[in-house]
């Protein structure tokens, strides 16, 4: 059980006024973060116009920070579709990292996740499988790649308590039948930060929170900044052993 951070996202910069949008930001957030009992951190790299970027120009330097801020912290990164918008664009990119992440996030809902997938693990980087649905789960078993990503996120973004509680439980119950027995990390967003927070804890499982996921407290107040969201899932965790 783990709590990880996702310190920007794809979230404007307005979203918050402390979220990290360029290298040196996200090296002090992070570490922030980590103090606060962050076990990992999850990042959106930005290029010089503060657009997400899988650049080596955007990567590198980000990477290269969190690393000397943060030593020791395993740090992940996104390959959303939409931060490039070309299949081609992400691959070539991946290809060119000089600074690697630990893993990095595969959306199983994109039509390139296999060979996203295989990108990553010819270059030793993890990859975390993002299930947001039960055909990303049924994707994922019929790909074969259940037993070889490092862990499987199960991701919610309805914003309804019960359909998002439902499609959770549909996930999982994919996952349990195909007998696939990886690490989870379950996370909603927005709304449903907390419920599955501690839904993660009930289970033993693992979880995220930060600004990428959404901007408030356990108690409905705007939290100062990633630490504080990080500090009130780990009171969470703790809680529940």
């Amino acid at each position: 059980m783990i709590v990880q951070t996702c310190i920007n996202g794809a979230r404007p910069a307005d979203f918050h006024p402390t979220l990290p949008l360029d290298a040196e930001a996200m090296a002090r957030d992070g570490a922030a973060s980590v103090a606060a009992g962050a076990a990992e951190l999850h990042i959106h790299a930005r290029g010089a116009d503060r657009r997400e970027s899988l650049a080596p120009a955007a990567m590198d330097p980000t990477i290269a920070a969190l690393r000397r801020a943060c030593p020791g912290t395993l740090i992940g990164v996104s390959t959303g579709a939409w931060i490039e918008n070309d299949d081609t664009s992400t691959l070539v990119a991946i290809a060119g990292w000089r600074e690697l992440p630990d893993y990095a996030s595969v959306n199983l809902s994109e039509a390139a996740a296999p060979i996203v997938m295989e990108s990553l693990r010819q270059r030793g980087i993890g990859v975390e499988a993002g299930l947001a649905s039960v055909a990303d789960a049924e994707r994922l078993v019929s790909l074969d790649h259940g037993g070889r990503v490092l862990r499987v996120l199960i991701e919610i973004s309805e914003q309804t308590l019960d359909e998002a509680f439902a499609v959770s439980d549909g996930i999982e119950k994919v996952l349990d039948r195909a007998g696939i027995r990886r690490v989870i990390l379950l996370h909603g967003s927005d709304a449903t930060v907390w419920p599955f927070v501690r839904r993660a804890a009930e289970h033993n499982w693992s979880t995220r929170v930060g600004l990428e996921d959404g901007k408030d407290l356990p108690d409905g107040t705007v939290a100062a900044g990633n630490a504080a969201l990080v500090a009130a899932a780990v009171a969470i965790f703790r809680a529940g052993r």
